[in-house]
């Protein structure tokens, strides 16, 4: 996963991208090759673009969604190409923003933790090229991290993203990120229908702020 500055449309941006990858030893039995990437405004990290293409099993499709605000709405224009080569499109528009599963990682990251207490939830509307979800983010508390690469220990903000289908409720990522005004991502738990992903911090630069989560 990687967070950098872009522009779009003549516009400077944050471009975020993740790439995950399972088992070569499990190639044979589940093959997983995704490739994430969402663009957002600077100014108040609003969604712009969204593209997913995931190669899951015997499985390739392709999301993408395009965000306009017009008159203070929300709309998407939403495009899949299925796993049979077959091109969907649909718009739908909302009242509030939605997010999809890269900008509610910036999102998560500009929040003030100072006065959330252990188990406080905050609504996360999510879309793919498919369907809206029911989806929040609920405040784990607080926990230390210790990353291996750098051997460096950071008092962490934990998070966990729900999504509640089908009646029943699932936690799709746990994050930790440095309990600080910057808000580093250390780790990221994903589980996954056919079992989980992990991702760890592996370097960081560009830090606006002092490092006070650290510790020493």
């Amino acid at each position: 996963m990687q967070t950098t500055q872009s522009t779009y449309e003549g516009k400077p941006v944050y471009k975020a991208s993740l790439i995950t990858r399972g088992n070569n030893k499990l190639d044979n039995v589940f093959m997983m090759r995704d490739t994430l990437l969402s663009l957002c405004s600077k100014d108040d990290l609003a969604p712009l673009y969204f593209r997913k293409g995931a190669r899951e099993g015997k499985r390739y499709y392709v999301d993408e969604l395009w965000y306009t605000y017009p008159r203070s709405n929300c709309h998407l224009k939403m495009h899949r190409i299925t796993d049979e080569g077959e091109h969907k499109w649909q718009e739908k528009e909302y009242a509030s923003c939605i997010y999809d599963m890269m900008s509610i990682f910036l999102r998560a990251r500009n929040f003030d933790a100072s006065k959330m207490k252990k188990g406080d939830i905050v609504a996360l509307p999510i879309s793919d090229a498919k369907r809206l979800s029911n989806s929040w983010m609920e405040f784990r508390g607080r926990d230390t991290f210790k990353v291996s690469s750098t051997k460096e220990k950071f008092r962490c903000l934990v998070f966990s993203f729900y999504e509640h289908e089908n009646g029943k409720t699932h936690e799709l990522i746990r994050f930790f990120v440095t309990d600080d005004q910057n808000h580093i991502p250390v780790r990221l738990d994903m589980f996954l229908s056919f079992g989980s992903a992990k991702a760890f911090l592996k370097s960081y630069e560009g830090v606006r702020s002092e490092l006070t989560s650290k510790i020493n």
